[in-house]
């Protein structure tokens, strides 16, 4: 009897699991519950940085060719550089071969050409950018100038061409924050205006002070709708130094006086040996004070002036004489037919 039912029940669930519809062992998806109704915090996207109403992106538009006449000229009335006190009592200190020196080093600066022409058209050619950059010539206006070329990013960083204080100077003029400004807004220049690589050789480097502030002082709205940007410049560079002996020079001394007779050597002994002058200290700074004005929907100059002073001790920077000089900046409207012929055929 017990068998029996034993059997009967193990027939009666084998029935049962041959007549079962779902498979086993099948996955179900797991539903989302309907009280999540949003991505958790940390993978929703971030949203939009809000827009400062009171700032502005300062970009070049280069639609059409523009053309500006650059003007570099000496200071109405500037003469050049005074001495400091300090540096006159060194120089009346210093040895004749040391102000020999000193007055050859001024009539090499007083010799050197300027940083450009009087006169030059600085043209930006409006045509669409290739990989970001968009070109640029230096067109002098005497005739048998070499035309420089460059390029540049839409906010004026220049990316190749120039070099030496012409790249500083289109730097100057060229170059515009990366990030949005207003009123009090400041940043910095990529200019090099004492550069290390002009100085001679065997050059000491002692101090350097370097400092670099364009500040964005006002926006101003004019009646259509355009912003003028004004941007005031602050710009310092200097260098002093000593110039070193050459090593050469020293051993050749050293070996001289060792192969001297005996007398020489006992004289020597016999005095107290007089204690080498040290070398005159050689020092060159630069400095720039402007002020442009920006259109800010037109993306161009309206206007910008500068003023650069240059004094150097001893030392010489290539294309930067002594004195002050006036830099200023103009648009000319419109680009003549000359100057487009001309870049057209380069």
């Amino acid at each position: 009897m017990n068998r029996r039912l034993v059997g009967l029940l193990a027939a009666f669930c084998l029935l049962s699991a041959c007549n079962k519809d779902d498979s086993v062992g099948r996955l179900e998806p797991i539903t989302r519950p309907r009280s999540i109704t949003q991505l958790p915090p940390s993978q929703a996207p971030a949203p939009p940085a809000p827009v400062d109403p009171s700032k502005v992106l300062l970009r070049w538009k280069l639609d059409a060719p523009t053309a500006y006449q650059l003007t570099l000229s000496t200071a109405p009335g500037a003469a050049s550089a005074p001495t400091s006190p300090a540096a006159s009592k060194k120089k009346t200190r210093a040895s004749k071969k040391s102000r020999k020196r000193a007055a050859s080093t001024a009539s090499e600066e007083s010799s050197v050409a300027p940083m450009a022409q009087n006169s030059t058209f600085f043209l930006l050619r409006g045509s669409t950018p290739t990989a970001g950059a968009l070109p640029f010539a230096l067109i002098p206006e005497a005739p048998g100038g070499e035309t420089q070329q460059g390029k540049m990013s839409e906010r004026g960083f220049v990316l190749e061409g120039l070099s030496g204080a012409m790249r500083n100077l289109a730097v100057m003029v060229l170059e515009l924050p990366v990030d949005p400004v207003g009123p009090g807004s400041a940043w910095v220049l990529a200019t090099d205006l004492v550069d290390m690589n002009d100085l001679p050789a065997g050059f000491r480097q002692k101090n350097t002070q370097h400092k670099s502030e364009v500040k964005l002082t006002s926006l101003t709205p004019l009646a259509d709708g355009e912003q003028v940007a004004t941007l005031e410049y602050e710009l310092f560079e200097s260098v002093t130094g000593q110039q070193g002996r050459l090593k050469s020079k020293r051993r050749e001394h050293s070996h001289a006086h060792e192969n001297a007779p005996l007398s020489v050597k006992k004289n020597a002994r016999g005095k107290a040996a007089k204690a080498p002058e040290p070398p005159p200290e050689l020092s060159a700074e630069v400095r720039v004070r402007g002020r442009g004005e920006f259109l800010v929907k037109a993306g161009r100059w309206r206007s910008w002036e500068a003023r650069m002073t240059t004094h150097t001790d001893g030392l010489t920077l290539p294309g930067m004489p002594a004195g002050e000089r006036v830099l200023s900046l103009k648009p000319v409207e419109p680009v003549p037919a000359a100057l487009l012929q001309r870049q057209a055929t380069k």
